[in-house]
This record gives structure tokens, C-alpha cells and sequence, in this order.
């Protein structure tokens, strides 16, 4: 008979697992300050980082403060960031939230939850990552990705990201939340994908996973 484990005995468990495997976590995406972090997490959505953090160079080149992004028209930053996808949303958003930077906040990106979502083109997502990552505030970004991981391990029940967001903040400390997401994430691309995923091989899924998950993958 396999081992049911409670949520905070797999957050426990998987915590260990998570730290032995990445015990240091860059920040996936190539930055110099706030600003330019919170112009690439935009262009990551739906977007890999490494994507990303290759046409960032050539867009940060042209400008990479919000006076002088400014300058550039959108059609210009939209023919730079095409290849991330989205890009007549993702341009005119950079334009848009590089203007209220400076009309609001005197040119800097702002340390706060509420003034991050208030730009053009961010969400909780995108506020949650450069406020963990750029300003060290404890935050948990969740993404498809660690939704998806979430639900596998039987950590949440969650039918979206806010949700999964909530039941993740309340099994981790909140010491743990801004090195943890990256190291889930890091997890997942290397041991946990969305697809062609064999969780009977994975360290976590083999032995945490949510038991229906692992009985359908059984029938496979």
C-alpha cells in the first residue's frame, strides 16, 4: 500500500528535493535594473526566456530607461519584440507604462503591488515577479508552469493561478516563496515538462504525485 502524504508533509519533503537539486537560482531573465526586468517579464508572457532574452539586447540598446523608450516609436519596439509573440499588445504596453513611469512615478519603476498593476500590460503575475526578484518583497509568481506542477504534486486544488497562488503561500514559509518559485520552475523544465512527462521517473512525481494523476499516467 503506497504512503498518503498530507500537503504540508510533501511541502516539506519537496522543499528538500528542490534545494538539493538548485540550491542557487538566477533570475532566468537577463536585466540590468527594475525597469528593463519589468519590460522583459512582459515580453515573457506566453514567450520562453530564452526568447526573450534574446531580443531584449537589441530593444535595450535602443533604449533601456523609460525616457528613452519614450522616444521610440511603437512601431520600432514592436518590429524589435516581434519574435516574442503578441507584439501590437506587448509594444504599445511598454510604450504606455515607459509614460506613466515618468508622468507618476518620476522615471522609476514603483515597490508596490498595487502601482506595478496599475501600468499598462502587467498583471499579478508580472508585479509578483519584479517585486520578489527586483525588490526582494516576498512574493509567489505562479505561471502555467507552476500551476500545472501544483496540481500534479497534489499541493492545490486550484482551478486557476490565483488560487494555486493562495494554497502554495499558505503550505510554504513566506521566507521561502521568492527562491522557491525559480526553483520549481528550474524543476520543471528539467524534470517535469508539460509534455511526454513520465512521472514514475520524476523525483517528485514518483513519489508526491496526486495519486489520479498517477494512476492515468499508469494506463499509458
Amino acid at each position: 500500500m503506497s504512503t498518503v502524504y498530507s500537503k504540508k508533509e510533501k511541502a516539506k519533503a519537496i522543499t528538500q528535493i528542490l534545494e538539493e537539486l538548485y540550491p542557487i537560482t538566477p533570475i532566468p531573465l537577463q536585466h540590468r535594473d527594475p525597469y528593463t526586468l519589468l519590460v522583459s517579464v512582459l515580453l515573457s508572457a506566453q514567450c520562453t526566456d530564452k526568447r526573450v532574452n534574446k531580443v531584449t539586447p537589441a530593444l535595450f540598446e535602443m533604449a533601456d530607461t523609460p525616457q528613452k523608450m519614450v522616444e521610440v516609436a511603437v512601431a520600432d519596439i514592436k518590429a524589435i519584440i516581434h519574435p516574442c509573440g503578441l507584439s501590437p499588445r506587448k509594444s504599445q504596453a511598454i510604450s504606455d507604462l515607459s509614460h506613466l513611469l515618468i508622468e507618476k512615478h518620476n522615471g522609476e519603476v514603483p515597490a508596490s503591488f498595487e502601482a506595478l498593476e496599475a501600468l499598462p500590460g502587467v498583471g499579478h503575475k508580472t508585479a509578483s515577479v519584479v517585486m520578489s526578484q527586483a525588490f526582494g518583497v516576498p512574493a509567489f509568481p505562479v505561471d502555467t508552469h507552476i500551476h500545472r506542477l501544483a496540481w500534479r504534486w497534489g499541493l492545490s486544488t486550484g482551478k486557476n493561478v490565483v488560487k494555486t497562488e493562495a494554497d502554495l503561500k499558505a503550505l510554504f514559509p513566506k521566507s521561502l516563496w521568492n527562491k522557491l518559485h525559480l526553483q520549481i520552475i528550474f524543476f520543471g523544465r528539467e524534470y517535469c515538462p508539460a509534455r511526454s512527462h513520465n512521472p514514475f521517473n520524476c523525483p517528485i512525481c514518483s513519489v508526491y504525485g496526486r495519486k489520479s494523476y498517477l494512476k492515468e499516467a499508469g494506463k499509458k
